[in-house]
């Protein structure tokens, strides 16, 4: 399969094409909220974001910034070949219960040692998600946990057609 080519960059984007592989994880001081049903789960200024070629970033809050009265582990794991093994939460809010939306690394590889304990959640399950006030889209396909913002230029992987990408 041949590579996409990359849309056009326009003032203020960056194409994630300029990314690096292997994946990256580097501090944000941007302001990440996640909200559902009114309740606010997450609210941070102190987030990592992961950057990896043709990906959106990853969102990883640090668990002072979340509400852990909300979190519950789930039984669902996962392996990153960059990261290691990831756990997986639900969030429940009472009356409902979204499963499997956010996931951390608890041990993870020494290059992402910043990522232990903090959660990424999945945009798509959620009513809010949010960067400086932005609502995010996710990220095509329903696998990979990237965050779409107007400052992004693709494509993305996770739609149909990337798979080889």
């Amino acid at each position: 399969m041949m590579k996409p080519m990359p849309d056009p960059v326009g003032p203020g984007q960056q194409s994630v094409w300029t990314y690096p592989r292997p994946a990256i994880a580097e501090p944000s001081a941007r302001h990440v909220r996640i909200a559902h049903c009114g309740i606010v789960i997450a609210n941070t200024r102190a987030a990592v974001r992961t950057l990896e070629t043709s990906h959106p970033p990853s969102w990883y809050l640090p668990p002072a910034d979340i509400d852990q009265r909300v979190l519950r582990r789930s039984d669902r794991r996962s392996f990153c070949e960059w990261k290691g093994e990831a756990i997986y939460w639900h969030v429940d809010l009472g009356g409902t219960l979204l499963r499997d939306v956010a996931w951390s690394y608890p041990n993870p590889t020494p290059g992402f040692a910043i990522l232990r304990d903090h959660l990424a959640f999945y945009a798509a399950p959620f009513d809010h998600c949010t960067i400086d006030g932005e609502q995010v889209r996710p990220q095509p396909g329903g696998f990979y946990g990237g965050w779409i913002t107007t400052d992004l230029a693709g494509p993305f992987k996770g739609g149909p057609g990337s798979m080889g990408w």
